[in-house]
Protein backbone atom coordinates (compact mmCIF):
# COMPACT_ATOMS: atom_id res chain seq x y z
CA UNK A 1 0.00 0.00 0.00
CA UNK A 2 1.17 3.51 -0.76
CA UNK A 3 1.83 5.47 2.43
CA UNK A 4 2.74 9.20 2.28
CA UNK A 5 6.20 10.12 3.54
CA UNK A 6 4.70 12.10 6.44
CA UNK A 7 2.62 9.10 7.53
CA UNK A 8 5.66 6.86 7.22
CA UNK A 9 7.63 9.13 9.55
CA UNK A 10 4.80 9.12 12.04
CA UNK A 11 4.57 5.33 11.84
CA UNK A 12 8.31 4.96 12.50
CA UNK A 13 7.99 7.29 15.49
CA UNK A 14 4.99 5.27 16.72
CA UNK A 15 6.95 2.02 16.62
CA UNK A 16 9.87 3.73 18.39
CA UNK A 17 7.53 4.92 21.16
CA UNK A 18 6.08 1.41 21.44
CA UNK A 19 9.55 -0.14 21.71
CA UNK A 20 10.57 2.38 24.37
CA UNK A 21 7.37 1.78 26.33
CA UNK A 22 8.02 -1.97 26.29
CA UNK A 23 11.51 -1.32 27.66
CA UNK A 24 10.02 0.80 30.48
CA UNK A 25 7.50 -1.95 31.24
CA UNK A 26 10.27 -4.52 31.48
CA UNK A 27 12.26 -2.26 33.79
CA UNK A 28 9.16 -1.91 35.96
CA UNK A 29 9.00 -5.70 36.18
CA UNK A 30 12.69 -5.67 37.14
CA UNK A 31 11.82 -3.27 39.97
CA UNK A 32 9.19 -5.70 41.27
CA UNK A 33 11.28 -8.86 40.75
CA UNK A 34 14.27 -7.42 42.64
CA UNK A 35 12.15 -6.05 45.49
CA UNK A 36 13.21 -2.50 44.70
CA UNK A 37 9.76 -0.95 44.71
CA UNK A 38 10.41 0.72 48.05
CA UNK A 39 13.69 2.20 46.86
CA UNK A 40 12.20 5.69 46.99
CA UNK A 41 10.17 5.03 50.13
CA UNK A 42 6.48 5.92 50.06
CA UNK A 43 7.15 9.22 48.31
CA UNK A 44 5.82 10.06 44.85
CA UNK A 45 6.78 11.73 42.55
CA UNK A 46 9.77 12.65 44.71
CA UNK A 47 12.23 9.97 45.74
CA UNK A 48 12.71 9.75 49.49
CA UNK A 49 11.46 13.32 49.78
CA UNK A 50 13.87 14.84 47.25
CA UNK A 51 13.95 15.30 43.50
CA UNK A 52 17.38 13.70 43.06
CA UNK A 53 18.35 11.15 45.74
CA UNK A 54 21.69 11.59 47.49
CA UNK A 55 23.87 8.60 48.31
CA UNK A 56 21.25 6.21 46.90
CA UNK A 57 21.21 2.47 47.54
CA UNK A 58 21.02 -0.01 44.68
CA UNK A 59 17.26 -0.35 45.23
CA UNK A 60 16.88 3.42 45.11
CA UNK A 61 18.80 3.63 41.83
CA UNK A 62 16.64 0.90 40.29
CA UNK A 63 13.38 2.54 41.35
CA UNK A 64 14.56 6.06 40.50
CA UNK A 65 15.63 4.97 37.02
CA UNK A 66 12.18 3.54 36.46
CA UNK A 67 10.56 6.83 37.45
CA UNK A 68 12.82 8.87 35.17
CA UNK A 69 12.27 6.59 32.17
CA UNK A 70 8.53 6.53 32.88
CA UNK A 71 8.49 10.34 32.83
CA UNK A 72 10.12 10.33 29.41
CA UNK A 73 7.56 7.77 28.24
CA UNK A 74 4.81 10.19 29.26
CA UNK A 75 6.44 12.98 27.24
CA UNK A 76 6.65 10.69 24.21
CA UNK A 77 2.97 9.78 24.63
CA UNK A 78 2.05 13.47 24.57
CA UNK A 79 4.08 13.99 21.38
CA UNK A 80 2.50 10.89 19.82
CA UNK A 81 -1.00 12.12 20.62
CA UNK A 82 -0.46 15.69 19.38
CA UNK A 83 1.31 14.55 16.20
CA UNK A 84 -1.35 11.92 15.54
CA UNK A 85 -4.17 14.44 15.87
CA UNK A 86 -2.48 17.06 13.72
CA UNK A 87 -1.33 14.70 10.96
CA UNK A 88 -4.58 12.81 10.41
CA UNK A 89 -8.01 13.97 9.35
CA UNK A 90 -11.04 13.74 11.58
CA UNK A 91 -12.38 10.19 11.68
CA UNK A 92 -9.02 8.53 10.99
CA UNK A 93 -8.48 5.56 13.35
CA UNK A 94 -5.00 6.82 14.29
CA UNK A 95 -6.54 9.76 16.12
CA UNK A 96 -8.54 7.63 18.54
CA UNK A 97 -5.67 5.21 19.14
CA UNK A 98 -3.21 8.05 19.79
CA UNK A 99 -5.57 9.69 22.29
CA UNK A 100 -6.07 6.37 24.09
CA UNK A 101 -2.29 5.92 24.19
CA UNK A 102 -2.01 9.14 26.19
CA UNK A 103 -5.01 8.33 28.40
CA UNK A 104 -3.62 4.91 29.33
CA UNK A 105 -0.18 6.39 29.91
CA UNK A 106 -1.72 8.80 32.43
CA UNK A 107 -3.65 6.01 34.16
CA UNK A 108 -0.47 3.91 34.16
CA UNK A 109 1.29 6.68 36.07
CA UNK A 110 -1.66 6.96 38.47
CA UNK A 111 -1.67 3.22 39.19
CA UNK A 112 2.09 3.25 39.73
CA UNK A 113 1.76 6.18 42.12
CA UNK A 114 -1.00 4.40 44.01
CA UNK A 115 1.11 1.27 44.44
CA UNK A 116 3.95 3.33 45.92
CA UNK A 117 1.84 5.58 48.15
CA UNK A 118 -0.16 2.63 49.51
CA UNK A 119 3.08 0.72 50.11
CA UNK A 120 2.15 -2.25 47.93
CA UNK A 121 5.82 -2.85 47.22
CA UNK A 122 8.82 -4.83 48.43
CA UNK A 123 7.68 -7.67 50.76
CA UNK A 124 4.02 -6.67 51.12
CA UNK A 125 2.08 -9.97 50.71
CA UNK A 126 -1.46 -8.59 51.00
CA UNK A 127 -4.23 -9.68 48.66
CA UNK A 128 -4.87 -6.00 47.99
CA UNK A 129 -1.44 -5.84 46.36
CA UNK A 130 -2.48 -8.67 44.04
CA UNK A 131 -5.54 -6.64 42.98
CA UNK A 132 -3.34 -3.64 42.25
CA UNK A 133 -0.92 -5.80 40.29
CA UNK A 134 -3.82 -7.12 38.21
CA UNK A 135 -5.03 -3.58 37.50
CA UNK A 136 -1.48 -2.55 36.62
CA UNK A 137 -1.15 -5.44 34.17
CA UNK A 138 -4.50 -4.71 32.51
CA UNK A 139 -3.66 -1.03 32.11
CA UNK A 140 -0.23 -1.90 30.71
CA UNK A 141 -1.84 -4.20 28.13
CA UNK A 142 -4.27 -1.45 27.14
CA UNK A 143 -1.44 1.08 26.86
CA UNK A 144 0.76 -1.18 24.75
CA UNK A 145 -2.22 -2.18 22.63
CA UNK A 146 -3.22 1.41 21.92
CA UNK A 147 0.32 2.29 20.87
CA UNK A 148 0.59 -0.81 18.69
CA UNK A 149 -2.69 0.02 16.92
CA UNK A 150 -1.55 3.62 16.44
CA UNK A 151 1.43 2.33 14.48
CA UNK A 152 -0.71 -0.26 12.67
CA UNK A 153 -3.27 2.24 11.40
CA UNK A 154 -0.57 4.77 10.57
CA UNK A 155 0.43 2.33 7.82
CA UNK A 156 -2.76 3.10 5.91
CA UNK A 157 -4.82 0.10 7.03
CA UNK A 158 -8.59 0.31 7.29
CA UNK A 159 -10.48 0.96 10.49
CA UNK A 160 -12.23 -1.91 12.22
CA UNK A 161 -15.98 -2.26 12.75
CA UNK A 162 -17.76 -4.47 15.27
CA UNK A 163 -21.30 -4.36 13.94
CA UNK A 164 -22.39 -7.10 11.60
CA UNK A 165 -19.28 -9.23 12.11
CA UNK A 166 -21.14 -12.30 13.34
CA UNK A 167 -18.96 -15.19 14.45
CA UNK A 168 -15.76 -13.28 13.67
CA UNK A 169 -16.68 -10.57 16.17
CA UNK A 170 -17.49 -13.17 18.82
CA UNK A 171 -14.16 -14.93 18.27
CA UNK A 172 -12.26 -11.66 18.65
CA UNK A 173 -14.07 -10.88 21.91
CA UNK A 174 -13.40 -14.34 23.32
CA UNK A 175 -9.72 -14.21 22.35
CA UNK A 176 -9.15 -10.77 23.88
CA UNK A 177 -11.00 -11.62 27.10
CA UNK A 178 -9.11 -14.91 27.42
CA UNK A 179 -5.70 -13.32 26.99
CA UNK A 180 -6.50 -10.55 29.49
CA UNK A 181 -7.51 -13.19 32.04
CA UNK A 182 -4.29 -15.07 31.39
CA UNK A 183 -2.30 -11.88 31.84
CA UNK A 184 -3.92 -11.20 35.22
CA UNK A 185 -3.10 -14.70 36.48
CA UNK A 186 0.44 -14.23 35.18
CA UNK A 187 0.86 -11.02 37.17
CA UNK A 188 -0.32 -12.79 40.32
CA UNK A 189 1.96 -15.75 39.66
CA UNK A 190 4.95 -13.42 39.18
CA UNK A 191 4.13 -11.71 42.47
CA UNK A 192 4.01 -15.09 44.21
CA UNK A 193 7.38 -16.03 42.72
CA UNK A 194 8.87 -12.80 44.05
CA UNK A 195 7.42 -13.03 47.55
CA UNK A 196 7.74 -16.79 48.08
CA UNK A 197 10.74 -18.05 46.10
CA UNK A 198 11.34 -21.80 46.09
CA UNK A 199 14.74 -23.48 46.27
CA UNK A 200 13.69 -26.41 44.09
CA UNK A 201 10.95 -27.41 41.67
CA UNK A 202 9.63 -29.95 44.17
CA UNK A 203 9.47 -27.37 46.93
CA UNK A 204 7.58 -25.04 44.60
CA UNK A 205 4.94 -27.71 43.96
CA UNK A 206 4.65 -28.41 47.67
CA UNK A 207 4.15 -24.70 48.32
CA UNK A 208 1.37 -24.51 45.75
CA UNK A 209 -0.46 -27.61 47.01
CA UNK A 210 -0.19 -26.97 50.73
CA UNK A 211 -3.52 -26.33 52.47
CA UNK A 212 -1.85 -23.72 54.65
CA UNK A 213 -0.16 -21.93 51.76
CA UNK A 214 -0.62 -18.21 51.25
CA UNK A 215 -3.41 -17.39 48.83
CA UNK A 216 -0.90 -16.01 46.30
CA UNK A 217 0.75 -19.42 46.19
CA UNK A 218 -2.57 -21.22 45.75
CA UNK A 219 -3.48 -18.86 42.93
CA UNK A 220 -0.08 -19.29 41.30
CA UNK A 221 -0.91 -22.77 40.06
CA UNK A 222 -3.80 -21.42 37.97
CA UNK A 223 -1.52 -19.64 35.51
CA UNK A 224 0.21 -22.62 33.86
CA UNK A 225 -3.08 -24.51 33.66
CA UNK A 226 -4.83 -21.59 31.98
CA UNK A 227 -1.82 -20.99 29.74
CA UNK A 228 -2.23 -24.39 28.09
CA UNK A 229 -6.01 -24.23 27.74
CA UNK A 230 -6.20 -20.62 26.57
CA UNK A 231 -3.25 -21.21 24.26
CA UNK A 232 -5.21 -23.87 22.42
CA UNK A 233 -8.18 -21.49 22.33
CA UNK A 234 -6.12 -18.65 20.83
CA UNK A 235 -4.69 -20.90 18.13
CA UNK A 236 -8.21 -22.07 17.27
CA UNK A 237 -9.45 -18.47 17.17
CA UNK A 238 -6.63 -17.53 14.81
CA UNK A 239 -7.33 -20.42 12.46
CA UNK A 240 -11.07 -19.75 12.38
CA UNK A 241 -10.57 -16.04 11.73
CA UNK A 242 -8.20 -16.88 8.88
CA UNK A 243 -10.97 -18.97 7.30
CA UNK A 244 -13.73 -16.44 7.94
CA UNK A 245 -11.68 -13.47 6.72
CA UNK A 246 -9.29 -14.97 4.14
CA UNK A 247 -6.97 -12.01 3.58
CA UNK A 248 -3.18 -12.18 3.55
CA UNK A 249 -3.03 -9.82 6.51
CA UNK A 250 -5.30 -12.01 8.63
CA UNK A 251 -3.50 -15.22 7.67
CA UNK A 252 -0.11 -13.70 8.41
CA UNK A 253 -1.28 -12.33 11.77
CA UNK A 254 -2.79 -15.69 12.73
CA UNK A 255 0.50 -17.43 11.93
CA UNK A 256 2.45 -14.88 13.97
CA UNK A 257 0.10 -15.38 16.92
CA UNK A 258 0.52 -19.16 16.80
CA UNK A 259 4.32 -19.01 16.58
CA UNK A 260 4.65 -16.41 19.33
CA UNK A 261 2.36 -18.32 21.66
CA UNK A 262 4.29 -21.53 21.10
CA UNK A 263 7.51 -19.70 22.03
CA UNK A 264 5.73 -18.19 25.04
CA UNK A 265 4.66 -21.62 26.29
CA UNK A 266 8.25 -22.79 26.01
CA UNK A 267 9.44 -19.73 27.92
CA UNK A 268 6.81 -20.32 30.59
CA UNK A 269 7.94 -23.91 31.06
CA UNK A 270 11.56 -22.77 31.26
CA UNK A 271 10.61 -20.12 33.80
CA UNK A 272 8.86 -22.78 35.89
CA UNK A 273 11.74 -25.26 35.77
CA UNK A 274 14.39 -22.62 36.51
CA UNK A 275 12.33 -21.30 39.47
CA UNK A 276 11.56 -17.95 37.87
CA UNK A 277 14.93 -16.18 37.70
CA UNK A 278 14.63 -12.44 37.15
CA UNK A 279 15.95 -12.50 33.58
CA UNK A 280 13.49 -15.23 32.61
CA UNK A 281 10.60 -13.33 34.14
CA UNK A 282 11.48 -10.38 31.90
CA UNK A 283 11.65 -12.59 28.80
CA UNK A 284 8.30 -14.14 29.72
CA UNK A 285 6.71 -10.71 30.16
CA UNK A 286 8.10 -9.42 26.87
CA UNK A 287 6.69 -12.43 25.02
CA UNK A 288 3.33 -11.88 26.73
CA UNK A 289 3.26 -8.32 25.40
CA UNK A 290 4.21 -9.50 21.91
CA UNK A 291 1.45 -12.14 21.96
CA UNK A 292 -1.01 -9.45 23.03
CA UNK A 293 0.09 -7.19 20.17
CA UNK A 294 -0.19 -10.07 17.70
CA UNK A 295 -3.74 -10.83 18.88
CA UNK A 296 -4.79 -7.20 18.51
CA UNK A 297 -3.32 -6.98 15.01
CA UNK A 298 -5.15 -10.17 14.07
CA UNK A 299 -8.38 -8.76 15.51
CA UNK A 300 -8.30 -5.42 13.71
CA UNK A 301 -7.26 -7.10 10.45
CA UNK A 302 -10.12 -9.60 10.68
CA UNK A 303 -12.70 -6.93 11.57
CA UNK A 304 -11.45 -4.32 9.10
CA UNK A 305 -14.21 -2.75 7.07
CA UNK A 306 -12.56 -3.91 3.83
CA UNK A 307 -11.70 -7.44 5.01
CA UNK A 308 -12.92 -10.11 2.55
CA UNK A 309 -15.48 -12.58 3.85
CA UNK A 310 -15.44 -16.29 3.09
CA UNK A 311 -18.16 -17.49 0.75
CA UNK A 312 -20.54 -20.18 1.94
CA UNK A 313 -19.61 -23.55 0.44
CA UNK A 314 -20.80 -27.13 0.71
CA UNK A 315 -24.47 -26.58 -0.16
CA UNK A 316 -26.50 -25.88 -3.27
CA UNK A 317 -26.04 -22.39 -4.67
CA UNK A 318 -28.62 -19.89 -3.62
CA UNK A 319 -31.24 -19.31 -6.28
CA UNK A 320 -33.03 -16.10 -7.01
CA UNK A 321 -36.84 -16.35 -6.63
CA UNK A 322 -38.76 -16.93 -9.84
CA UNK A 323 -40.57 -13.86 -11.20
CA UNK A 324 -44.25 -13.75 -10.31
CA UNK A 325 -46.81 -14.14 -13.05
CA UNK A 326 -48.70 -10.83 -13.05
CA UNK A 327 -51.87 -12.65 -14.17
CA UNK A 328 -51.81 -14.91 -11.15
CA UNK A 329 -53.55 -13.45 -8.08
CA UNK A 330 -51.57 -12.92 -4.88
CA UNK A 331 -52.30 -15.36 -2.01
CA UNK A 332 -54.52 -14.01 0.73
Amino acid sequence: MNVPASSRRFQIFSYAVLAYTLAVVLWGAFVRATGSGAGCGDHWPQCNGVVVPREPTVATLIEYTHRVTSGLALVLAVVLCVWGLRAHAKGHPVRGAAVLSLVFMLTEAAVGAGIVLLKYVADNPSIARAYWMAIHLLNTFLLVGAQALTAWWAGGRSRWVMRGQGLAGTLVGVGIAGLLLLGVTGAIAALGDTLFPATSFTEGLQQDMSETAHILLRLRVLHPVLAVGLGALLVAVGNMLARLRPSESVKRSATQLTVLYAIQLGAGLTNLVLLAPVWMQLVHLLLADLVWIALLRLSVAALAEDAPRATVTGGPPARAPAPRDPARPLPP
